[in-house]
């Protein structure tokens, strides 16, 4: 697991080659670069360029183009303000010299001030579901002509109610999953950056697949074009990916082909840590024509 981790943490942390800029890789699989890689990358990039005093607080991003895994991804940083109290970077992500991904990042320096939040929902604890790993082995091993085994990876995920992906069926918009990092040898740390790179990473698992639930469709469905389109994270407060944390999505609308999915994550002691936002291409696939 160690190792698994170690390499999710090189993959996120991308190399500084000049003041500001930065060169991010991608695995082989999937075939094109999840979004929530170039999310963290490029935050972690943003983040190196600004005084450790000052921590992000919210990410605006679009989604340009597809990005492709084989090919190094270049990370230019514009330092487009420092201010006596805020810092905003603009972060452009290139492939061929062609932006693929575009992102504002805004930090603030620590400030006391009112405070208030959501409650958190009222879920199954972590221990008592199932993870992604147990459920998609066992969906291997029944469906193997439609199914592959998971591989073991450092991100664990407990949906609190799972979907059916074999005869998906209409429900309400809403949907709750915990997730952590395993980390039994306690390699991140406590530096906050690592933390909020990875919870970059982390919001964009399954919360385009909120705007499927009142459909009889999911992420998986050949009838189904699904893409992000954009991205926007807000962090109110210190967390620790390392240690549970509740995901809970819902989506208030689908329309034009586009759904609208938004998402809470709350530490295991009920804090509301951070919140995200995404609108999402949800196209259904024309028939092909038998002539």
């Amino acid at each position: 697991m160690a190792d698994k981790l170690q390499k999710l943490l090189t993959l996120l942390e991308v190399e500084r080659i000049d003041k500001y800029l930065f060169i991010g890789n991608s695995p082989s699989y999937p075939p094109r670069v999840f979004g929530g890689q170039v999310l963290a990358q490029s935050l972690y990039a943003a983040s190196k360029t600004v005084d450790a005093s000052r921590n992000a607080h919210s990410m605006h991003a679009y989604f340009l183009r597809p990005g492709n895994p084989k090919k190094q991804i270049v990370y230019e940083v514009d330092p487009i303000r420092d201010g006596g109290s805020f810092t905003t970077r603009r972060v452009i992500a290139k492939q061929d010299g062609v932006p693929i991904f575009s992102t504002s990042v805004s930090f603030q320096r620590f400030e006391d001030g009112l405070s208030h939040q959501f409650d958190m929902p009222v879920v199954t604890p972590p221990e008592e579901l199932e993870t992604d790993f147990e459920y998609w082995g066992m969906m291997a091993e029944k469906y193997p002509d439609r199914f592959t085994p998971p591989l073991m990876q450092a991100l664990e995920r407990r949906p609190v109610r799972r979907r059916d992906y074999l005869n998906p069926k209409p429900q309400e918009p809403e949907q709750f999953m915990w997730f952590r990092v395993l980390d039994p040898a306690r390699e991140i740390g406590d530096d906050p950056v690592r933390h909020q790179t990875l919870l970059a990473f982390i919001s964009d698992f399954a919360l385009l697949g909120a705007a499927l639930l009142p459909h009889p469709y999911t992420g998986m469905s050949p009838e189904i074009q699904a893409a992000s389109l954009d991205h926007a994270l807000w962090l109110h407060r210190p967390l620790r990916v390392d240690e549970y944390l509740l995901y809970a999505m819902d989506s208030p609308s689908a329309h034009g082909s586009r759904g609208l999915s938004r998402g809470s994550f709350y530490s295991r002691s009920g804090e509301l840590v951070a919140s995200v936002a995404q609108e999402s291409l949800l196209r259904k696939k024309k028939p092909v024509s038998d002539s």
